[in-house]
């Protein structure tokens, strides 16, 4: 059930701009929930006929304790007491404190959520009773964080407007390591694994009192590109992320600033190691940029067969045997063309359009003078998986290389012989993932009905379509002459 996405529609009293609030607010919440070591719980008002009720919209639970809700809660309505505390929350717009009940509404704390000064939801805190007071400075500092967050939310300045929208991958999380910095910007906690992470960096000895910003500035050599918002995220001033690099060592940092009335009290900054994710990914990089380079020299080599069949032509003494090597030029320059769109993207499938254009474009240059036939793609193919383009582009190209050579014949001895025209095209029909073609020309069209023939061209046709790409082909007469090629391919999903 989607009660967040429901909020967008116009009878649910919520603009745009508080449900894009409510979906950060929702994005940014496991913060609290851990800090809390409590379940989060999102509940937004549903008008009846004589007063507001209220829906469960959303929960967290946390990852540093137990939960108190096993099952899923989005959905579920309050009983009457606690619907009249989640009420005057959401009425006074001020933090409600439940009594112990005994339910998992003991002493959870019932906050309003405001944005632009009006409250707009109300979120509620359950905390596990063994968890409720802890004796050691860890959880204390945690606890202290969750609350001044918590307050911030009633306030409307949390979450932050102008945080960060860069890639969230290897973000920090509390249980990374987690420093508490005062308004100046000075380290008054660390947990140990904030510690941690900062002795990864090469820190030494006791943190507490020191200026994060200058600590860091000691311990990092930064000759090299040095991220411009990494000082406003070290002194704790804005919602930010950055990222520190020093020799094989990568540590991510985020900051949120804690405020109080609109004034800057302190800030929480999370830290966590990624050298193994950035090892990884410039490994990955490493891989595309060989797979690419690989098609690269596959496509240059093929251009260098392709040349090299073409002088061999030219220096064939007989015409059957000059035909056959153009060609197989024609056929290694069509595979040519796959392996140059497939070194310039990662992508898993291709734009196969723009493919198909460059292929079709190739049968008409190999033919003789006498014949002007025009090839035009009409419709599209979309995107097709790499497996299958190499097999697709061959066979179609083959079919209206047969269709210029067989649909057009012309008596090339004949010096009166006039200029032989037609028109071939190629007509795509894509439904999901399976492809219905057809290839319709204005020739001769077939003799006596008795197919295609058994060359050579027909016979890779045949073996590219039903082989290679699991499909069916059929060649049939086209009604007012010429020849129509129907071709119904199973394709793979493009990724």
């Amino acid at each position: 059930m989607s009660i967040l996405a429901d909020l967008r529609t116009d009878e649910s009293g919520f603009s745009e701009d508080d449900v894009d609030w409510l979906h950060v607010l929702v994005g940014d919440w496991q913060l609290i929930a851990d800090l809390s070591f409590a379940d989060l719980v999102l509940w937004v008002p549903k008008p009846r006929d004589e007063d507001v009720d209220f829906v469960v919209a959303a929960q967290c639970r946390p990852t540093t304790g137990l939960t108190v809700f096993p099952t899923d809660a989005v959905g579920d309505r309050p009983a009457p007491r606690h619907r009249a505390l989640i009420d005057r929350a959401y009425r006074t717009g001020a933090t409600v404190i439940a009594d112990d009940d005994g339910t998992r509404f003991a002493r959870a704390d019932v906050v309003p959520v405001v944005r632009s000064g009006r409250v707009i939801a109300v979120l509620t805190r359950h905390t596990e009773e063994s968890k409720r007071t802890g004796a050691s400075r860890l959880e204390r500092n945690y606890r202290s964080s969750a609350s001044a967050l918590l307050d911030m939310i009633g306030e409307g300045s949390f979450p932050h407007a102008e945080a960060s929208s860069r890639s969230r991958r290897g973000e920090p999380r509390v249980g990374d390591g987690l420093i508490l910095l005062n308004r100046e910007g000075r380290i008054r906690y660390a947990s140990p694994n904030g510690v941690s992470v900062l002795y990864r960096l090469g820190s030494e000895g006791d943190i507490e009192g020191r200026y994060l910003a200058d600590l860091v500035a000691d311990l990092v050599d930064q000759h090299g590109t040095v991220d411009e918002s990494l000082p406003l995220v070290l002194t704790g001033r804005t919602p930010w992320r950055s990222e520190i690099e020093s020799g094989r060592v990568t540590i991510s940092l985020r900051s949120i600033p804690l405020k109080r009335d609109g004034n800057r009290t302190g800030a929480v900054v999370l830290g966590r190691d990624v050298s193994e994710i950035r090892r990884r990914e410039r490994e990955l990089m490493s891989r595309d940029a060989l797979i690419r380079e690989m098609h690269h020299r596959v496509k240059n080599n093929l251009q260098t067969v392709s040349a090299l069949l073409r002088l061999q032509a030219r220096r064939a003494s007989s015409s059957e045997a000059r035909s056959a090597i153009e060609e197989a030029m024609r056929r290694v320059s069509v595979i040519a063309v796959v392996h140059d769109s497939l070194s310039q993207s990662l992508d898993e499938s291709l734009d196969f359009d723009d493919i198909m254009d460059k292929g079709l474009r190739l049968a008409p240059d190999l033919s003789s003078p006498l014949v002007q036939v025009t090839t035009r793609r009409v419709g599209s193919f979309g995107k097709i998986a790499t497996e299958d383009a190499s097999a697709l582009l061959l066979a179609i190209t083959e079919l209206v290389t047969n269709a210029v050579e067989h649909g057009f014949p012309f008596d090339q001895d004949d010096p009166d012989q006039e200029p032989v025209r037609g028109s071939i095209e190629v007509r795509p029909d894509r439904d999901g993932n399976f492809l219905r073609l057809c290839v319709v020309d204005d020739g001769v069209g077939l003799k006596d009905d008795r197919g295609p023939g058994d060359g050579l061209g027909t016979q890779i046709v045949r073996t590219l379509i039903t082989a290679d790409l699991r499909g069916t082909i059929d060649w049939h007469p086209r009604e007012g002459g010429g020849t129509e090629v129907l071709l119904e391919v199973p394709l793979r999903a493009p990724e």
